[in-house]
C-alpha cells in the first residue's frame, strides 16, 4: 500500500520524490530569492551614512540618479567595452583552439586537460599573478621587453589608462577562453561525421561544410558561451579590484566596481543596491538580445 504523501504528476515524477525537493526548493529560495528581494527592496530607499542609517522612502529616485550620474554612465561604458572586446577574443581563440583539438587523433585529453587549467584557478589568484606579470619594475614582461631592446625603462602598465585595460582584457582572456573552448569542442564532436562525408560525395569544400554542417549544428553551443561568459565579463569584479581597484583615474572602474565601492567605501547602501538592480536589467537585456540574434535566427535559417 502506497503512503499518503505518494502520488505520481502528469511529468512522472512521483510524488514521494517532490516531498524530498522541498527542503532543497526551500533553501534554494532563501539563499538566492531573499538576497534578490532584500537588494530590490533597498534600491527604493535612501539608506545609509547620509541618512544615518536609517532607511528613508525614495521611490524610483536612485534610479533617476543613476541615469543622471556621469561616473556610472562612464562605468558603464567601460564595462561594455571589456565585455565587448574580452568576449570577442575569448570567442576567436576558443573557437581556433575547438577545431585544432576537433582534428587530432591522438592526445585530444591531455590537450584539454592542459587548457582547463587556467580555468580551475580563482579569478583572485589570477589577478595576483598577473598583477605580477605586469609589474613595471620586476614584472616578466617589462624584463622580456628589456632583454630584446624593445624597451629601456619599465613600462607602467597598470598606471596608464590604455595599457591597464589590455592588462585587465589579457588576463580575462587567458582565465576564461578554456571554458569557450570546451563548449565549442563539445559541439563540434556533437556533429555526425556522415554529414561531412555527404558533403565531400557532393563535392563540397571546407566553406560549404562550416556554412552548412558545422555553424548551423554549432549555433546553440556558441549560444551558450558567448551568453554565459558575456554576463560573466559584465559582472566581472574580482579581476579588477585586484589588479587596478578602478583605476588609474576610473579608467578601469566597471559597474560592478562602481556598485561596491558605492555601497562599501562610500556606505550609501540604497544607491548601491539601485546600481546592482540597473546592471541585472542590463545583463537581462542583453541575454534577450544574443537569444533573438542567434537562436531566432538558427530557427529562421533552418
Amino acid at each position: 500500500m502506497k503512503p499518503d504523501y505518494y502520488w505520481e504528476t502528469d511529468s512522472g515524477l512521483k510524488g514521494g520524490t517532490l516531498v524530498f525537493l522541498i527542503p532543497a526548493a526551500l533553501l534554494v529560495v532563501l539563499v538566492v530569492g531573499y538576497p534578490i528581494l532584500r537588494t530590490a527592496g533597498l534600491s527604493l530607499f535612501r539608506y545609509g551614512l547620509a541618512t544615518g542609517f536609517s532607511p528613508e522612502w525614495a521611490g524610483f529616485d536612485n534610479f533617476v540618479r543613476a541615469a543622471f550620474d556621469s561616473r556610472f554612465r562612464n562605468s558603464l561604458r567601460i564595462t561594455a567595452f571589456f565585455t565587448l572586446v574580452s568576449v570577442a577574443l575569448e570567442f576567436g581563440l576558443g573557437l581556433f583552439l575547438a577545431f585544432a583539438a576537433d582534428s587530432l587523433h591522438r592526445g585530444r585529453g591531455l590537450v584539454r586537460a592542459m587548457l582547463l587549467v587556467p580555468w580551475t584557478l580563482p579569478t583572485a589568484i589570477i589577478g595576483v599573478l598577473w598583477t605580477w606579470i605586469f609589474n613595471d619594475q620586476y614584472g616578466i614582461l617589462n624584463a622580456a621587453l628589456r632583454g630584446a631592446h624593445l624597451t629601456e625603462a619599465g613600462i607602467p602598465w597598470l598606471a596608464r589608462p590604455g595599457p591597464a585595460m589590455a592588462a585587465l582584457i589579457t588576463a580575462d582572456v587567458w582565465k576564461t577562453f578554456p571554458f569557450v573552448f570546451v563548449i565549442l569542442l563539445a559541439g563540434l564532436q556533437s556533429i555526425p561525421r556522415e554529414l561531412y562525408e555527404s558533403m565531400e560525395m557532393d563535392g563540397g569544400g571546407a566553406w560549404p561544410k562550416f556554412r552548412h554542417v558545422t555553424w548551423p549544428h554549432l549555433v546553440p553551443f556558441v549560444y551558450v558561451a558567448v551568453v554565459f561568459r558575456g554576463i560573466q565579463a559584465f559582472a566581472a569584479f574580482d579581476l579588477m579590484y585586484v589588479m587596478t581597484g578602478g583605476g588609474p583615474g576610473g579608467a578601469t572602474e566597471t559597474v560592478s566596481v562602481y556598485a561596491y565601492q558605492t555601497y562599501m567605501r562610500y556606505l550609501d547602501f540604497g544607491y548601491g543596491c539601485a546600481l546592482v538592480v540597473v546592471m541585472v536589467l542590463v545583463l537581462a537585456a542583453l541575454a534577450t538580445g544574443l537569444h533573438l540574434i542567434l537562436l531566432r535566427g538558427h530557427e529562421r535559417a533552418r
